[in-house]
């Protein structure tokens, strides 16, 4: 029999497949064809053709917006949100509305076509960290701005629609209801038990080590019990901070080492899947939130969200996450 699992911090059930658990075979892993034309925008030497970089890493002696860099931000040449106007909120009948505000940048991780964040050097993994907290902690001085989300699509089902490995931070002007659940249900928690959530998830899977994946002095990487996913992958820094913008250099040296490893186990195990990554932190503003705990969210693109999830807002996970981590901790890794 399956079992229904409930999240303790948003309160949302999954069904999860205990019985007959969909193993890595089972999943026909979709693959993003190589690009046969064009001009990359993302490639060395094709800098004119983006917006002009707002922030790169680069030798002092090549020029802005030209060749030579090994990291550059730049403005997403189609914008969710723009960063000029005002928001104008108001309202029609029973509707609220406001101008698209915000800001939408791209951060393109490397000069080179063919090489994705996993294929980078641990320095590397770590320039792109430091560029996510840079690039967060420059739009707080923007007071419309109230939430900085960074996520990463790779793979056309993950919805990329270039292959270059880049990521993206989308700037808004209110707090998602994603995120408002999250942050309501770890209140809901600290008021009962006065302990954030997260640090007792956190503490409960080191104590069983049923579902960890690997970790480091920083970072604990596992599936979570209530997966919503097959092959959800969380990871989470054993220090209680709420703003992934306050992360340290020895905590980014430790995020990139685990972060390109657990990277590495998920394409040994499901042969190099399509997969979204998603950075969860804490609200703009200057407290420091007792309930909340930053974390990244790294899922796998295996299945598709059908009508029963639509429907209910239930998750159907085929693979148990325990069997899931036993994958993901055996795969093979390159020498």
């Amino acid at each position: 029999m399956s079992e229904l699992r409930r999240d303790p911090i948003t309160e949302r059930w999954n069904i999860i497949n205990t019985d007959e658990p969909a193993l890595p075979e089972s999943f026909e892993v979709e693959h993003q064809a190589p690009s046969t034309g064009g001009r990359c925008p993302f490639c060395a030497g094709n800098e004119s053709i983006t917006p002009p970089e707002i922030y790169a890493v680069r030798p002092a002696t090549s020029s802005p917006n030209g060749p030579g860099w090994q990291l550059r931000v730049v403005a997403n040449k189609f914008p969710a949100l723009q960063i000029e106007g005002d928001l104008a909120r108001r309202g029609i009948g029973v509707f609220d509305l406001c101008n698209g505000v915000g800001a939408h940048e791209v951060i393109i991780e490397t000069p080179d076509h063919a090489r994705q964040m996993a294929d980078l050097s641990l320095a590397e993994i770590g320039t792109v960290i430091q560029a996510f907290k840079a690039r967060s902690l420059d739009l707080r001085g923007d007071r419309r701005l109230k939430y900085t989300l960074i996520f990463k699509n790779v793979g056309l089902s993950a919805g990329a629609s270039l292959e270059h490995s880049h990521s993206q931070l989308i700037a808004l002007p209110i707090v998602p209801k994603r995120v408002q659940e999250e942050l309501r249900g770890a209140e809901r928690y600290y008021e009962f038990r006065d302990r954030c959530p997260f640090c007792d998830m956190l503490q409960q899977e080191l104590q069983e080590d049923e579902r960890i994946i690997a970790d480091n002095r920083s970072f604990v990487a596992f599936c979570p019990f209530v997966s919503s996913f097959p092959f959800e992958i969380w990871l989470l820094p054993k220090e209680h901070r709420a703003d992934f913008a306050q992360i340290g250099p020895e905590e980014i040296a430790d995020f990139a080492r685990l972060l390109k490893e657990t990277l590495m186990r998920m394409r040994g195990a499901l042969a190099n899947p399509p997969y979204n990554f998603i950075i969860h932190t804490g609200p703009i503003g200057p407290q420091e939130r007792q309930e909340y705990h930053w974390h990244v969210e790294l899922i796998p693109k295996l299945t598709k969200v059908a009508g029963f999830e639509w429907g209910t807002g239930f998750y159907l996970n085929p693979t148990p996450p325990e069997l899931a981590a036993k994958f993901l901790r055996e795969a093979v890794l390159p020498v």
